[in-house]
């Protein structure tokens, strides 16, 4: 493996046999989504869509994949709430953007929570391989807010009109296996398997023929990444909005303070994913 290169909290890892990984690498945080995480998230993609090797994997050091948006750096910012939130997710939005223009396959690696903006980001993948332990939950409406990272775009795509609401409106919580049912995933595999796994096909895909893939690919995806750019601005304008008003800010607060009692569940990822949109 070659040396390291970016910063924390995200990571760009680049390995012999041709698969670029961008690994989240804030696992103390659930890989939560402040501004400077979203920035460093957009930096690093936009690097890796540079000089893409033959493959990338995207997956997340930690119990959790993404939680989503971090509700601590959200709150008590008043009339500047906005501001801030549609900061964030410009930032995350512009990663989306350069991952799901990849000219190479992508293959995203989940466990533990995808939550907010992180079920964006799993779902941004052309493969899309999940832990039994994965846990998938939209949560804005829980919190008055609406969703971001290509969420309400990738969902009635994968799963039809009619399974996205129910995910989106209820807040539902689907596991990995429930995952691959619905078709939100490639395929689930147990936890213990999962990073070789991902980077197994990530390897196969950077070992195949280039040409080929590259142009599967674009017939995949051709003309959606304009459609997609536009769905990204207006679910940033739609989510700062939200977030200005006083039943967001009200709702974040509440929520904030109910997940800040003392809890009998010790596990890092509950504790953490507390502290987001999840």
């Amino acid at each position: 493996m070659s040396p390291t290169v970016s910063t924390d909290p995200v990571r760009i890892v680049r390995h012999p046999d041709g698969v670029v990984e961008l690994r989240l690498d804030d696992s103390g945080r659930g890989n939560a989504l402040d501004l400077g995480t979203a920035e460093a998230l957009r930096d690093t993609a936009r690097e890796v869509a540079a000089d893409p090797g033959g493959a990338v994997l995207l997956r997340a050091a930690g119990g959790s994949f993404c939680v989503g948006g971090d509700l601590r750096a959200f709150a008590g910012r008043g009339a500047e709430t906005g501001t801030y939130v549609h900061a964030v997710a410009s930032a995350a939005h512009a990663a989306v953007q350069a991952l799901y223009e990849l000219p190479v396959p992508l293959v995203t690696a989940v466990r533990g929570a995808a939550a907010g903006g992180g079920i964006g980001l799993a779902l941004v993948g052309d493969i899309v391989l999940a832990a039994r332990s994965a846990r998938f939950r939209l949560a804005y409406t829980a919190i008055g807010l609406t969703p971001d990272c290509g969420a309400s775009w990738f969902l009635p795509r994968l799963v039809g009109p009619r399974r996205a609401a129910d995910l989106i409106l209820t807040n539902r919580v689907l596991t990995g296996d429930d995952a691959e049912r619905w078709g939100l995933v490639s395929r689930c595999v147990d936890d213990e398997e999962l990073d070789d796994a991902a980077h197994r096909t990530a390897a196969e895909l950077a070992a195949g023929a280039t040409g080929a893939l590259r142009a599967a690919k674009g017939l995949l995806r051709v003309g959606a990444g304009d459609e997609l750019r536009r769905h990204l601005a207006e679910e940033a304008r739609s989510i700062a909005a939200l977030a200005d008003g006083r039943e967001a800010q009200d709702r974040m607060a509440s929520f904030l303070a109910l997940r800040g009692r003392p809890r009998t569940d010790d596990s890092r990822g509950e504790a953490r994913e507390s502290e987001s949109v999840s």
